[in-house]
């Protein structure tokens, strides 16, 4: 949590929206998000002009595609390249405290007990 005040307090708007991508695709199982430039301005404690300018570089760069409410990553090596160090921290942590479900959350081999 301290490395995320850090992050904001320290690192540029383009950073902290490249963290914050990366964060929340190590969590999911697609490389969409559906969500506002409002919704991610208010969990950065940034203005959503700042968001909207940083989604425009990125999706300039050919890393991200924004639309209304949803945004695609294209290049995930092209966010971490432009990321901070604040997300390999803050990665490491969280994957210490909240190993990944993702592997195991759908498995494809259900075994059903006989005799039920």
């Amino acid at each position: 949590m301290a490395q995320l005040a850090v992050c904001n307090r320290h690192h540029s708007v383009d950073q902290q929206l490249c963290r914050w991508l990366l964060v929340s695709l190590d969590r999911l199982p697609s490389n969409e998000l559906i969500i506002t430039q409002e919704l991610i301005a208010n969990m950065l404690g940034v203005r959503r002009e700042g968001v909207t300018e940083a989604a425009g570089k990125l999706q300039g760069a050919g890393l991200i595609v924004y639309r209304r409410g949803h945004i695609t990553v294209l290049d995930r090596p092209g966010l971490e390249a432009r990321v901070c160090e604040c997300y390999h921290v803050v990665k490491t942590e969280s994957d210490r405290l909240l190993p990944s479900t993702l592997s195991t959350a759908w498995p494809t081999n259900i075994k059903h007990a006989s005799g039920m």
